[in-house]
């Protein structure tokens, strides 16, 4: 009988983050290059590890490129402080649409959307861009600006970005982004 060892429980240090880093870093590489054929043992040969050793680590293929993927899309991005809340949000658009453009990610995103549901069913995918709306639009309260909602941002800038970046709309760039911003602040 096998124990499928997942990366949250093991220890930081050594050769287990060694493998783990090569082995995500191959994920992404083969992701970014579009490899429909993705599979362990190229994961493994990739990354210069044994494919029993990613099977015995992660199990499957599924739960090991969802770990990437929720690696990826949850780095920390800058959640800027410009002084002025449409600079703000205009200047984090532009953060978020160029990154989440990007091949790899776009893929992550595919791979994740829906698949890692928390308790109320959510997906755990955006919570780290909640946590950086909230900190923008708490930033923005303490200058004194009003703000639009949580919910409103996350319905009229995020939503349509995400929407847009999955099914691959065209010109879904930075002016696009931006253009969101101004839309939903005009609201106001």
């Amino acid at each position: 009988m096998t124990t499928v060892e997942h990366s949250a429980t093991r220890r930081p240090g050594g050769r287990s983050a060694r493998v783990r880093a090569d082995v995500h870093r191959a994920v992404t590489e083969l992701i970014g290059e579009d490899n429909e054929a993705l599979s362990i043992p190229l994961i493994a040969d990739r990354a210069g590890v044994a494919a029993t050793t990613v099977y015995r680590r992660w199990g499957d293929l599924d739960t090991l490129r969802t770990e990437v993927a929720l690696e990826a899309l949850n780095v920390d991005s800058p959640v800027p402080h410009t002084g002025d809340l449409t600079r703000d949000l205009k200047v984090w658009c532009a953060f978020l649409v160029t990154d989440i453009s990007r091949p790899e990610k776009t893929a992550f995103l595919r791979t994740v959307i829906g698949s890692t549901a928390n308790d109320s069913g959510k997906s755990n995918c955006l919570d780290k861009r909640e946590i950086q709306i909230d900190r923008i639009l708490d930033h923005a309260r303490e200058r004194g600006e009003s703000t639009p909602s949580h919910e409103d941002v996350m319905d009229h800038v995020i939503a349509p970005l995400y929407f847009r970046i999955l099914f691959g709309t065209p010109e879904t760039d930075v002016s696009y982004a931006q253009s969101l911003v101004d839309r939903l602040l005009a609201r106001q």
